[in-house]
């Protein structure tokens, strides 16, 4: 599904994000990124949706090698490729279904498969009632389920959350854990960049740490390993 192939990241100040990374991850697979501030985890999780491009190396997706791709080439993969950000980055002034809608709009879908599958994610994030509400109106964590629900409207096959549950509560943040282990279930592969010990070490799935650039640890229901 997606592979990286001696993977290294450099940017223009010479700073080295990430030096030589080799790993597979398989489809349907639920994979947190964990690591210290500064490892090197937001490029991984950037490079994986062209975001930013390695300085060498190959990243695969479906056989793909995406680094190589042109840039009018990018909204295609993205397609395949939902992102869910710890700030939400909702439109304030669109409501919840305008929100969701607007990841089909842009794609150019009909009206009656946007209606539908809109209204079709909602129910599955659980805001079906509240498709009519603004961002404003909503608590974080209902926000944080349209940007879910934004994510995957297109089906995609890749799901990324960076830091989905950073700036929730715990109780809130076991329910955004939940939705996403459902998405999982439904057979998308869901990568996510943590650094909630709690969760990590609570809803087992494989690990992969990053220090200083580099894949340190990947484990199989693996822990956090880190204080916090």
């Amino acid at each position: 599904m997606i592979e990286m192939k001696d993977v290294w990241k450099s940017y223009p100040n010479n700073v080295r994000a990430i030096n030589g990374i080799n790993l597979h991850i398989k489809k349907g697979e639920f994979v947190y990124v964990v690591g210290p501030s500064g490892a090197g985890k937001s490029t991984f999780i950037k490079m994986i949706y062209r975001e930013e491009s390695p300085s060498k190396g190959e990243i695969l997706i479906d056989g793909v090698n995406i680094s190589k791709l042109k840039h009018k080439q990018i909204p295609h993969l993205r397609r395949k490729i939902g992102v869910v950000f710890q700030d939400f980055k909702l439109l304030p002034s669109l409501t919840v279904f305008e929100n969701v809608a607007f990841a089909l709009e842009v794609i150019e879908e009909s009206p009656s498969v946007i209606k539908r599958r809109v209204m079709d994610v909602l129910d599955v994030v659980k805001l079906k009632n509240n498709a009519r509400f603004l961002p404003g109106e909503l608590s974080g964590g209902e926000q944080q389920r349209v940007a879910i629900a934004r994510a995957i409207v297109n089906d995609p096959e890749v799901l990324i959350a960076d830091e989905p549950t950073g700036n929730l509560d715990p109780d809130t943040s076991w329910g955004i854990m939940d939705t996403l282990d459902e998405i999982n279930h439904s057979g998308t592969t869901v990568i996510m960049a943590t650094h909630n010990k709690e969760i990590v070490n609570t809803i087992k799935k494989r690990v992969i740490a990053i220090e200083n650039g580099r894949v340190v640890r990947d484990e199989v229901r693996g822990n956090y390993g880190y204080e916090g």
